[in-house]
């Protein structure tokens, strides 16, 4: 009976000392069987996930997969006729069926949004001051100096240099990367629970887009903050968020923790997007590639030489040097690429070889053809073998014309052949870039986005020209149609022998298509030569930085500044 009595006292002893097992924390965000239809096309179909607090999940998938519609659903900000079916819990409510005016009391405060285009969510006729203690009354603070004083602190956390000066300007005094941070700022001020973010480094440089995934991944650390990212680059998304859910046309395609579907995607679909991401795949196109280059004449003159370039600019009473003795040249039947950050020097170089603008000094010629010092009739005649592709399909095609109008018009322009010849080339252009006759009589808004580019590309091909200046071409699209237009304009070098200057944020897109690589900072080139030499071993240190910058898909854990307590600021402030 003794030793019965010390067994029952050992059990007990156990009991008291170890710890009951503690129920899981619920879900702070929990999306069940979600669908939403606009008007009766149903395009989100029984969609589910969770996400924990201070976690945090990426959407990905390309356009017309329901990642925006699933964020708009969650947030309550789907247009007029659209319908929402489901349930989307939100700490312990359904958002729902809440009434709008108690789900108002959560939007701002409880779930903060950040959009994906800074220059349309802030209004340009009003200083960042005051939209930003918009978002500050949602603090319920009463002081406006106090609140003033923690929209200061707010962009200081984020990495703003000089928060007065941001809090005094217009927002078209201030870059996209400032802008972006703004917005962040804004949603976060409030401190809410929830933060959905909406692509919001698709527009910006690699180098920004990194600080920014930095601070959105910090700012989840400081403040606690479960994040839910929505981005079609499965490299990001591997880098940034613990759980992932895929889209295609509204359905989940596979769900799960990051490492786990980042490293054996089980969905076909999953398994293309990963494919599809230049970071994740540099030497998917390098066969193509080379097919172009050994096709060239190796002892013919370069197509492009620009020697010795320098254009300046005056700029409220300043003299800013844009393009500081800029020299490259291009071998025909390549492509070479112009690479830095905004305001390096990119565009204006393109617009001085394109004969938009005249150099101070320097010189530039395109097929022995000098390109500077001439008038706007001889031009014509250089134009007639130099094309450009603009970056923007969305914008760059009059959405009145025709597809045929659209690929016709420089035919007519320079008055090449017969008509029925025109009609003959234009379907060869068509044909080129893997479109088919029955669209030519469609107009852009009955394309999509890479339909678009490839009319945009058929165009500049239809003179057929030795020289097309792709300018950020795929910056507007997602990465599985980004992949098929890269596989279209290397397939046409490799056939035509074409010529390719290639403008791009993208160091992991450049690395993919070009053969080589001008890397441009404060309108000087610090770094320039062939591409596979430059990204495997850099010898500037901006060269380093900017790929250093190329998201790969190993998550890095954020640096964790110390954040400024919101009572010890009010207390210096009533002091």
């Amino acid at each position: 009976m003794a030793s019965q009595n010390r067994l029952t006292a050992t059990l007990i002893d156990a009991m008291t000392l170890a710890p009951l097992p503690q129920p899981a924390a619920a879900p702070l965000l929990e999306v069940n069987d979600l669908s939403v239809s606009y008007g009766k096309q149903e395009v989100v179909r029984g969609v589910g996930f969770e996400l924990g607090r201070g976690k945090s999940l990426a959407l990905i998938g390309e356009s017309g997969s329901g990642k925006s519609t699933i964020a708009r659903a969650i947030l309550r900000l789907l247009p007029a006729g659209a319908t929402a079916r489901g349930d989307v819990g939100f700490d312990g409510q359904n958002l729902l069926a809440l009434p709008e005016r108690r789900f108002r009391l959560l939007r701002g405060r409880a779930i903060g949004f950040v959009p994906q285009d800074p220059g349309n969510a802030l209004n340009p006729v009003r200083t960042i001051g005051v939209q930003a203690m918009e978002a500050a009354a949602l603090t319920d603070e009463p002081n406006a100096a106090i609140r003033k004083a923690l929209i200061l602190e707010t962009f200081a956390q984020v990495g703003l240099d000089n928060p007065q000066r941001v809090y005094d300007s217009y927002p078209h005094q201030l870059s996209g990367g400032m802008l972006q941070r703004v917005l962040i700022g804004l949603a976060v001020l409030p401190r809410p629970a929830l933060l959905v973010a909406d692509e919001p480094t698709s527009a910006l440089d690699v180098t920004i887009q990194k600080r920014i995934l930095d601070l959105l991944s910090r700012l989840q650390h400081d403040l606690d903050i479960s994040l839910l990212l929505i981005t079609h680059d499965l490299a990001i998304a591997a880098e940034r968020t613990d759980s992932l859910v895929v889209l295609k046309n509204g359905v989940v395609q596979e769900a799960g923790r990051t490492s786990s579907v980042f490293s054996s995607p089980a969905s076909a679909y999953a398994r293309k997007l990963h494919a599809d991401v230049p970071a994740l795949n540099p030497d998917r196109y390098a066969r193509l590639r080379q097919t172009g280059l050994r096709l060239r004449d190796a002892d013919e003159a370069p197509k492009i030489e620009v020697s010795a370039v320098t254009k300046k600019f005056a700029v409220d009473g300043k003299i800013l040097t844009a393009v500081d003795d800029v020299s490259f040249s291009v071998p025909a039947g390549t492509t070479h690429a112009l690479v830095g950050e905004s305001g390096s020097g990119k565009t204006t170089t393109i617009r001085l070889l394109l004969g938009l603008e005249e150099p101070d000094s320097g010189t530039i010629s395109v097929a022995g053809e000098q390109v500077s010092g001439r008038s706007a009739t001889s031009l014509r005649a250089v134009w007639r073998h130099l094309q450009l592709v603009y970056q923007n399909p969305f914008t760059s095609l009059d959405p009145t014309w025709s597809v045929e109008h659209l690929v016709r018009e420089p035919l007519d322009r320079f008055k090449i052949g017969t008509p029925e010849e025109r009609t003959k080339h234009v379907r060869e252009a068509l044909a080129n870039v893997g479109l088919a006759d029955h669209l030519l009589t469609r107009k852009p808004g009955a394309l999509s986005g890479g339909q678009r580019q490839r009319v945009a590309i058929a165009r500049s091909l239809v003179l057929k020209p030795d020289v097309i200046v792709l300018d950020e071409p795929t910056s507007a699209l997602d990465v599985s149609v980004q992949a098929d237009i890269v596989e279209v304009l290397l397939s046409l070098q490799a056939k035509l022998g074409l010529t390719y200057i290639f403008v791009s944020h993208d160091l992991a897109l450049v690395r993919q298509l070009a053969h080589t690589v001008s890397v441009m900072q404060r309108g000087r080139i610090v770094e320039h030569g062939n591409v596979t030499d430059i990204f495997g071993n850099p010898q500037h240190a901006y060269t380093a930085s900017l790929l250093e910058s190329i998201p790969s898909g190993i998550t890095e854990p954020a640096r964790k500044p110390q954040p400024v307590s919101r009572q010890h600021l009010r207390q210096e402030q009533l002091a």
